[in-house]
């Protein structure tokens, strides 16, 4: 990952990786992305968590949280699902690649947005 002037990290966007000159610059820089947004959709299903199973002691119900997880499980499979027929629609190679990566970013995105929605007691 490249730094700016004052040393921290500039973080790829999916535009920035579209102005990359080769399909492997354009997939290298999607993988960054990738990591990036992985990590950020993790703490806020970390966050999500924890705020249930708080809840869980509080009042002593757990359905909550079972539920949580479970829709969690479910967008994992959605988005896998979603962003592999998006791939196979396209002709194998760097395209398909690139397309599969933007619709995993995209998706992830949106359930980081959906997660830093929801309100907290």
């Amino acid at each position: 990952m490249q730094a700016n002037a004052k040393n921290k990290p500039m973080y790829k966007t999916i535009t920035l990786c579209g102005m990359q000159k080769t399909m492997v610059k354009k997939s290298q820089c999607l993988d960054i992305v990738v990591e990036n947004i992985d990590r950020e959709l993790q703490t806020w299903v970390n966050n999500q968590t924890f705020a249930l199973e708080e809840l869980a002691i509080k009042t002593g119900r757990g359905s909550a949280l079972s539920l949580f997880k479970r829709s969690q499980s479910a967008f994992i499979k959605y988005r896998e699902d979603n962003c592999r027929w998006q791939y196979l629609a396209v002709s194998a190679g760097h395209t398909a690649t690139i397309v599969y990566k933007k619709c995993y970013i995209m998706l992830a995105k949106n359930r980081i947005k959906e997660l830093s929605h929801i309100e907290k007691e």
